[in-house]
């Protein structure tokens, strides 16, 4: 790895305050590409559903009949109420509309509506939901509100062949196969390109991460895994697992290699999604901005189903990444206000360590660009 000791300018203050620039990155970003709304397993039968953030659309996630998952945007094609108020839940039999009780099957179609019997012509798919693409990877349904979607090989499962040098390398944990043992929900009150930026770097973490940097003493000289190709973070020698304690935590997942043993690896998934790999279990982060200054983070902690079945305390493992989570969530906030400082209204700096962000900004103003 080559650097320069040059200092790159970053984007400007009003790109994390101004609520027009959030209103093009709905439109232009979260409405645009792959979005990760739901984790599949959260949907266990026909009828459960849940309702996500979007952009500025407010979509449905549901299990259908014959098990599949479809998504559809939360809008009633009658007069535009508001189908599903609660985030999630089960319907019996339909999507029904409280205003005038149109209904809609579980593939979207339309049921059945007051008066409408009369009229054997309607076109009962036409008049159904508008429905919103949906891809499953990891285990999670992700969803995109494009007419025609991006690639999702191209631009979601390429980040972590692009993050990890190998193809195959994520496959070996097995995501899609894990069962959740925690959730934490963390409500962020920053931009949630602060949070992009913090999760890449690692120039903070001799600050404010002392117990991560136990674990992975390397983190502790400012450069992030996600700064090299492959690289995973080396657990301490005195460190047994990834735990706020470095005490052993559980069984190293089947497939994990032996290169991959003892080793953390960071992938992020633009726009919204962050993955963490270690040998025993994987923490997978889901932001849902919904302000400029306000982002909605789901941390789902994923152990071999095995484990979570057997009832084993999961304390130590989840608390270390949980601190972690609260060390970097408190960082973004106290960043926040400083964005609407004239001190930062050109911007601020990258040092050496920090010079893959620029890449990440640049991502971004093409992506308002185009």
């Amino acid at each position: 790895m080559t650097t320069t000791s040059s200092l790159i300018t970053t984007l400007p203050g009003r790109a994390y305050t101004d609520p027009e620039i959030f209103a093009e990155e709905q439109a232009k970003i979260f409405e645009s590409l792959w979005f990760c709304a739901v984790r599949s397993g959260d949907l266990p039968g026909p009828g459960a559903f849940r309702t996500v953030q979007v952009g500025r659309e407010s979509v449905i996630v549901v299990r259908g009949r014959d098990g599949l998952l479809r998504a559809f945007l939360n809008v009633c094609r009658h007069r535009g109420a508001r189908l599903c108020r609660e985030e999630s839940g089960e319907v019996r039999r339909t999507i029904r509309c409280a205003y005038h009780a149109w209904s809609y099957d579980l593939d979207g179609r339309l049921a059945a509506a007051p008066n409408l019997a009369r009229m054997p012509d309607i076109d009962r798919v036409q008049y159904g939901l508008v429905p919103v693409h949906l891809r499953e990877w990891l285990g999670y349904a992700w969803v995109c509100l494009a007419a025609e979607p991006p690639s999702f090989e191209e631009s979601v499962t390429y980040a972590a062949t692009e993050r990890l040098g190998d193809p195959a390398a994520i496959e070996h944990y097995h995501v899609d196969r894990l069962a959740l043992g925690r959730r934490i929900v963390y409500d962020v009150q920053a931009n949630w390109k602060l949070l992009v930026e913090n999760f890449m770097e690692c120039y903070h973490c001799a600050t404010i991460h002392p117990e991560l940097t136990a674990v992975l003493p390397e983190f502790a000289g400012g450069y992030a895994a996600q700064y090299y190709v492959g690289h995973g973070a080396e657990f301490a020698e005195r460190a047994e697992g990834f735990t706020v304690d470095g005490s052993a935590g559980f069984g190293r997942l089947p497939d994990v290699s032996e290169d991959q043993d003892r080793r953390y690896y960071a992938i992020t998934v633009k726009p919204q999604v962050f993955v963490n790999l270690v040998p025993d279990h994987v923490i997978l982060h889901r932001m849902f901005p919904m302000a400029a200054d306000r982002t909605v983070v789901e941390c789902d902690w994923l152990y071999h189903p095995d484990v979570v079945d057997s009832g084993a305390d999961l304390t130590l493992s989840v608390e270390l990444f949980h601190r972690v989570n609260e060390q970097d969530f408190d960082a973004c906030e106290r960043t926040q206000p400083g964005m609407s400082s004239r001190a930062y209204r050109e911007g601020g700096v990258l040092v050496p360590s920090e010079h893959h962000i620029a890449q990440f900004h640049q991502w971004v103003n093409q992506r308002l660009r185009g």
